[in-house]
């Protein structure tokens, strides 16, 4: 958590570093302008290509995890109906082993 918060006054220190040096740019009024909304348009278009890496990732991840628990679903079925037959088992032949007794 602690790290987080290093990384967030790490990004606006930037941010406010980057405008005010565009604020006291020697460019005009328009250069400045057209400076912002381009890097402004870069930076929408970072954070939609990063948006859509994240959403991937996260499909991946819950695609993992439905696979897993469907694993282990099947094995405890497996598990289950494997004690079931043997319980069934044991039933059946314990009067026959009694009778050889």
């Amino acid at each position: 958590m602690e790290d987080d918060n290093k990384f967030s006054y790490f990004f606006l220190g930037l941010g406010l570093g980057v405008a005010a040096g565009l604020l006291f740019a020697p460019k005009s009024g328009p250069e400045t302008r057209d400076l912002l909304r381009s890097k402004a348009d870069e930076g929408k278009e970072y954070l939609k290509r990063r948006t859509v890496e994240l959403g991937d990732q996260a499909t991946d991840v819950l695609e993992r995890g439905k696979s897993t628990v469907t694993r282990q679903r099947d094995n405890l079925v497996a598990a289950v109906e494997a004690g079931k037959q043997a319980y069934r088992e044991a039933v059946t032949s314990t009067p026959n082993d009694a009778e050889h007794i």
